[in-house]
């Protein structure tokens, strides 16, 4: 992927408009378009084919939990990374599981920022593992018993290496740094995530961490 191309999503022009600046100005970044609510996201992914969208949560028509939600359910969608302003929203926990590849505060600096949009388009995610595990302690469910059920049981499906880079996901590693720990290459790290999608009927490696953190396994 020589230049990624990202859609912004935001309701305060001043955001995207700071966003944009600061994309533009990384030779492998390029921002395709904006839009101010989730409603236009549709058409804007349709005409611009995005890498990354870079999304609101909090608009005032369709938000961006909504908008995350209809976008990952299409074939061959786009990453997405969801923005906030809290750390331990539940929002961003259903964003999560609806398949963003990664949130970020908004007062994120911009050099992370950067980062963060070049790991998601490449297939890994922005997560930090000590934000991931307040969310899922702070967040109220009442159907937690029932997600811990689900997920062991899903997990059961794995083989034992295959569960060894599934914990490893929870954990919030790179690839490089899973090969390290595992001591396996990157490539093989990368069939093996490739597989746990598959096996698990999942759309990305946040959402296998999640599951992981749901059996409790961490």
């Amino acid at each position: 992927m020589s230049t990624i191309r990202v859609l912004l999503v935001d309701d305060d022009a001043l955001v995207r408009s700071a966003l944009r600046m600061m994309l533009d100005g990384q030779s492998d970044l390029r921002v395709v378009a904006e839009a101010s609510d989730g409603a236009e996201v549709p058409a804007a992914v349709d005409a611009h084919r995005p890498h990354v969208v870079l999304m609101d949560i909090r608009m005032p028509g369709v938000d961006g939990l909504a908008a995350t939600e209809a976008l990952r359910a299409r074939r061959d969608p786009p990453q997405v990374i969801v923005l906030t302003t809290m750390n331990a929203d539940e929002h961003v926990l259903r964003a999560l599981r609806a398949g963003a590849g990664g949130f970020l505060l908004k007062d994120t600096p911009p050099a992370r920022i950067v980062e963060a949009i070049r790991l998601v388009a490449a297939g890994e995610a922005m997560l930090s593992p000590a934000v991931t595990r307040q969310l899922i302690t702070h967040v109220a469910d009442p159907a937690v018993e029932d997600r811990r059920g689900r997920a062991r049981e899903a997990l059961q499906e794995l083989t034992e290496r295959e569960l060894e880079v599934a914990v490893a996901l929870g954990g919030g590693g790179s690839n490089a740094e899973i090969g390290a720990e595992l001591h396996m290459s990157v490539a093989t790290v990368k069939a093996h995530v490739s597989r746990l999608l598959t096996k698990l009927d999942l759309n990305n490696r946040v959402q296998v961490a999640l599951l992981v953190h749901d059996a409790e396994l961490l």
